[in-house]
């Protein structure tokens, strides 16, 4: 008999979108080869979790969604469980009716490389003259000062 399934799994938030990438392959190969039918994956991306867990306060979120005859939960679930890049999942079986389209894995882009912004280049002779304005601007002379008795 054919089920829908339900899928939820968090990996470490300190993983690259290659590695990302390739547990998000890994998976999906293993439920196709283990019977799946349809497999959909959405990456929900980086959140924070409720609670802290394997010491870790963010994880990356992926919602799965497969149809299959059930012996995928178990080979599934158990290579999550000994699984290091996994920190959390959650398996449902949904009720019949339950649609869903195909989805092939969305890629995700290693993170782009910042380039430093040039500087604008300041000359010495503005600074100094900045500087000089300022220094001579409200100077009081400490023998001016008057000193008041209270």
């Amino acid at each position: 008999m054919i089920n829908t399934y339900e899928m939820m799994f968090i990996l470490r938030p300190d993983l690259s979108h290659d590695q990302v990438n390739k547990q998000l392959h890994k998976y999906r190969d293993l439920l196709k080869q283990n019977g799946a039918e349809k497999v959909s994956m959405d990456v929900w991306g980086k959140r924070r979790l409720a609670y802290q867990i394997k010491k870790f306060n963010d994880g990356i979120y992926i919602l799965t969604h497969y149809t299959g005859d059930g012996s995928q939960v178990a080979l599934i679930e158990r290579d999550m469980r000994l699984s290091e890049e996994v920190i959390r999942y959650l398996t449902i079986k949904l009720n019949k009716g339950f649609e869903f389209e195909e989805k092939d894995i969305p890629e995700l882009q290693s993170t782009p490389v910042i380039t430093p912004v040039e500087q604008p280049q300041v000359s010495t002779p503005e600074i100094e003259e900045s500087v000089a304005e300022i220094s001579t601007d409200k100077v009081t002379d400490v023998e001016e000062m008057v000193a008041v008795e209270v």
